[in-house]
């Protein structure tokens, strides 16, 4: 069941409501994945220049936006399918326009749907490099039960921290960028809730490759020059055998992307 609330839209999964916002008249379907701590609110700007083409479909995910998540802990590819199968209803493929976070979820739903996926355009992506702490932290029992700790009793790990940028182990912007989040009790709780519950979405590399190859399903990536966090490299390695099917553009900008004056670099991604 779908209902409306002004402009956030929402459908009942399992125990919990789904917030979305629908942009756009076009007839083809785009499904837009936000980044941590962000919201569907983050792709109106892309409703006049991409709305003619595309029925632009934006997610919020647990504990993020509107979504009023109500399930364990756990949110999978199986569960994400599913409910763009509830609001789209169609058998059509989609596009899927990813954004940090959002990226790395875009591409494990590649790795395991790719008959549903017409192509990707990615935005300063998470996925392409594998973070060893979000791995120990969510990939592994006694790891999480550390993380879980930690974010009850940070102290130690804000320590650690500050040693490791003195020693230059930290860079000044990873430094900031884990302070401005963690500083908080509540920003700290909802760190380990979204991480946890997104554990499952860490794409295979070596398989997503033969599966492009193999669909011949177009991807288009866009860096920001001076991210200090999501770096082009990354992009640039993965690109490597797979020139045909995959488009690399690095602009003068940092992290944040998602903004109407870089609105013509997304849409420029887009192959259809």
């Amino acid at each position: 069941m779908i209902l409306k609330d002004l402009e956030a839209q929402f459908v009942k999964y399992k125990n919990s409501n789904i917030s979305y916002r629908r942009y756009g008249v076009g007839k083809k379907l785009l499904f837009c994945f936000h980044g941590y701590g962000e919201d569907a609110e983050s792709f109106a700007f892309l409703e006049t220049i991409l709305g003619k083409n595309f029925d632009i479909i934006a997610l919020d995910f647990p504990f993020h936006g509107l979504t009023d998540w109500k399930d364990e802990l756990l949110f999978t590819d199986t569960d994400l399918i599913n409910i763009i199968d509830l609001i789209a209803s169609s058998t059509q493929k989609i596009s899927i326009l990813g954004y940090s976070m959002g990226g790395r979820i875009a591409l494990h739903l590649l790795q395991t749907n790719p008959q549903k996926i017409e192509q990707l355009v990615l935005v300063a992506p998470d996925g392409f490099h594998h973070n060893i702490w979000h791995k120990i932290s969510t990939q592994t029992f006694i790891g999480n039960k550390i993380f879980a700790f930690t974010m009850k009793h940070p102290l130690w790990m804000f320590a650690l921290m500050k040693l490791f940028y003195k020693l230059n182990l930290f860079n000044k912007s990873i430094f900031n960028f884990v302070h401005y989040y963690l500083d908080d009790e509540n920003s700290r709780w909802m760190l380990y809730k979204r991480w946890t519950t997104m554990r499952r979405f860490h794409p295979n590399l070596h398989l997503l490759k033969m599966i492009i190859q193999k669909n011949k399903i177009p991807i288009g990536l866009l860096f920001g020059k001076f991210d200090r966090v999501i770096l082009t490299k990354h992009g640039l390695t993965f690109q490597r055998s797979l020139e045909n099917f995959v488009e690399v553009k690095e602009i003068e900008a940092g992290h944040q992307l998602l903004k109407l004056k870089y609105a013509k670099e997304i849409t420029d991604l887009f192959r259809s």
